[in-house]
């Protein structure tokens, strides 16, 4: 492929891709992190990086367990679930599925990284297009884990893990958690340095096909070069891997504290709302109003599967004129838990979807985000983009 062409279409896709990083939330299907997988890189015959005296995949393990054991004896209401707990093989489609199937509200990818002798620090990857050639060497070393696979052209829809052109295809398919995603690597990081001490080499974005496949919030943790003595020497001790996996739990623990927290301001907000409506109407109004809230109705009567753009909420239901939203015609409605929910559009895939919201944005719904419908009935999206790819 000629370079100056390739270079150009970067340029072009980059652009794209930077334009869509925050347009779609999926905050407001979030009721908390109920489960949370955690893949230890690497396992079996695939051994991962190599260092003086020991692999990648072990390291990535040990610290996996003990992350997991912290979330499960802090908090007894989430689920932990694991791609490995020993050392075996794991295909990278198969950790992508394991969880989707569990529906997880977080995937942790916990790997070790490896460059040149000085190399140090510790880095937390996001899906994205990769803007420096460190970045994509990193991806290309975490990728190759597929060549393990047997038939993985097929399986990986002939995904060539040295090919730049791969990475730009991929990268286009999934964006629709990024805004978690770089929140919670940013925790990490932020606390790598401030708690362990650990040198930040920062939040960046590359294209992992572990990553790609998830159908929630994830990253990949690269917790430090074996291929540094001294940093390698850090990882191997069971205390200094306590202490990485306590730091990610930190992260976690904040993370999930502020995603609830705001789910928790959200319902004050409406039920405020509703408050303030019920004191002007007459007794029969209110028990119509009570009534309503019971049940989770949607209005939307159109058959597979959907997207709309949602760009306001009332307990008063509003007459559908542009008037009302800032000139926007063609607004319908839904109702859930006594609130009317307006909505523009009817999008078959995510990424019409996302062409949409960022025209509402501009047109000053900041706010405006992505719900999905699958024959009239809302579901998470997550499970939307699950089902738009099978």
């Amino acid at each position: 492929m000629n370079y100056n062409r390739f270079y150009f279409l970067f340029l072009v896709l980059t652009f794209v891709i930077s334009t869509s990083f925050y347009l779609v939330s999926d905050d407001q299907d979030f009721y908390g992190i109920k489960t949370v997988v955690i893949d230890a890189g690497h396992g079996g015959k695939d051994g991962g990086c190599v260092g003086a005296f020991s692999n990648e995949k072990d390291i990535a393990l040990s610290i996996s367990l003990k992350l997991g054991a912290y979330i499960e004896e802090n908090f007894k209401d989430v689920n932990v679930v694991y791609t490995r707990k020993t050392d075996v093989f794991v295909e990278l489609s198969e950790r992508a599925k394991i969880a989707n199937d569990a529906k997880a509200d977080l995937f942790i990818c916990v790997h070790v990284n490896a460059g040149s002798a000085t190399a140090i620090g510790t880095e937390t990857y996001v899906m994205g297009l990769h803007v420096s050639e460190a970045n994509l060497r990193v991806a290309k070393r975490e990728n190759s884990s597929i060549l393990y696979e047997d038939d993985y052209a097929t399986r990986y829809e002939n995904f060539d893990p040295n090919s730049p052109e791969s990475y730009i295809a991929i990268t286009l398919r999934q964006n629709a958690f990024i805004d978690q995603s770089l929140n919670f690597a940013a925790k990490v990081q932020q606390q790598f340095k401030d708690k362990v001490g650990r040198i930040d080499r920062g939040v960046k974005q590359a294209g992992f096909l572990v990553l790609h496949q998830t159908n929630m919030p994830s990253v990949l943790i690269e917790t430090g070069f074996l291929s540094n003595k001294e940093e390698e020497k850090f990882l191997n001790s069971p205390i200094n891997q306590d202490y990485m996996a306590s730091a990610i739990y930190r992260a976690f623990k904040a993370y999930k504290h502020e995603l609830e927290e705001k789910n928790h301001i959200h319902e004050k907000e409406i039920k405020i709302e509703e408050k303030k409506e019920t004191s002007k109407v007459n007794e029969e109004d209110k028990n119509t109003k009570k009534n309503k809230s019971k049940k989770n109705e949607v209005v939307s009567s159109e058959e597979g599967l959907i997207y709309k753009i949602q760009i306001a909420t009332s307990s008063v239901k509003k007459e559908l004129v542009a008037s009302n939203f800032n000139g926007v015609e063609n607004v319908e409605f839904y109702e859930a838990g006594g609130i009317f929910r307006y909505t523009v559009g009817s999008e078959k895939s995510i990424s019409a979807a996302n062409i949409l919201q960022l025209k509402l944005r501009e047109k000053g719904f900041e706010d405006a985000f992505i719900v999905a419908f699958n024959n009239g009935k809302r579901i998470a999206l997550s499970e939307a983009i699950n089902l738009e790819k099978k």
